[in-house]
């Protein structure tokens, strides 16, 4: 039997460099910017990750691994609302490379449950067109 996907792999560039573009994942008011309406990020590994999506869904997981400007690791699942899946049940990896005055960002969700893919991808899509509109507009900032 052939084993179920149950990864969401997705690649955007974005305009800004991985110093810059990088806080936008670790730093809570600036992910709020892109995803959610709400965060509580300990961006160091065993660190938490919580957002709070939308006044219904809450996400929760850990920081797995940190690494700055390159990479991050957190582990994903919803602690309210969202999909019957458990906080830190899966694995989200982001990886952050240099492309001239561009950041290639590559995320990739791991052991997402077989009916949460499509969504969990429609939703990374919506979320990473909002964080490259940012970026298009002058709007994403260091420090």
């Amino acid at each position: 039997m052939a084993e179920l996907e149950t990864v969401v792999d997705q690649t955007v560039r974005i305009a800004a460099p991985p110093e810059v573009v990088f806080e936008y994942f670790v730093d809570p008011q600036k992910l709020v910017s892109w995803i959610g309406s709400r965060a509580d990020l300990e961006a160091s590994p065993g660190g938490r990750f919580w957002v709070d999506m939308n006044g219904t869904d809450v996400a929760a997981g850990q920081y797995l691994e940190v690494e700055p400007p390159t990479r991050v690791v957190f582990t994903w699942g919803w602690e309210k609302g969202g999909q019957p899946m458990a906080p830190g049940s899966s694995t989200v990896e982001v990886t952050l490379t240099p492309d001239g005055a561009h950041t290639v960002v590559r995320l990739i969700h791991r052991d997402l449950p077989k009916p949460f893919v499509e969504s969990h991808g429609a939703g990374w899509t919506e979320h990473f067109a909002t964080l490259v509109a940012l970026a298009e507009q002058g709007r994403l900032v260091a420090g």
